[in-house]
């Protein structure tokens, strides 16, 4: 029972922060300049550009990983969080 608290209970806000989104953004565009594919259709753009678009549709199939004050850490799917963004 204690298990399925633990899932439901996020701590923290339930959009993405700031920091959250720079992190998500600077790995996914250096990945796509270092040669990796881009996950969804593009017509061309800069690196940052193309992984705004694909933050932008909930096309990564990334993780936000949150520390917690007593060690703990907290694995949010990251279509979670683009899901509870303000329009």
């Amino acid at each position: 029972m204690s298990q399925e608290k633990e899932t439901k209970e996020l701590i923290g806000p339930s959009v993405m922060t700031r920091f959250e989104r720079a992190r998500v953004l600077g790995a996914r565009s250096l990945q796509i300049s270092m040669g990796a594919p881009p996950i969804m259709e593009v017509l061309g753009g800069t690196p940052l550009e193309i992984a705004t678009n694909e933050l932008n549709a909930g096309a990564l199939p990334m993780t936000i990983r949150r520390r917690l004050p007593n060690g703990k850490h907290l694995d949010i799917p990251l279509k979670w969080l683009i899901k509870n963004q303000p329009s």
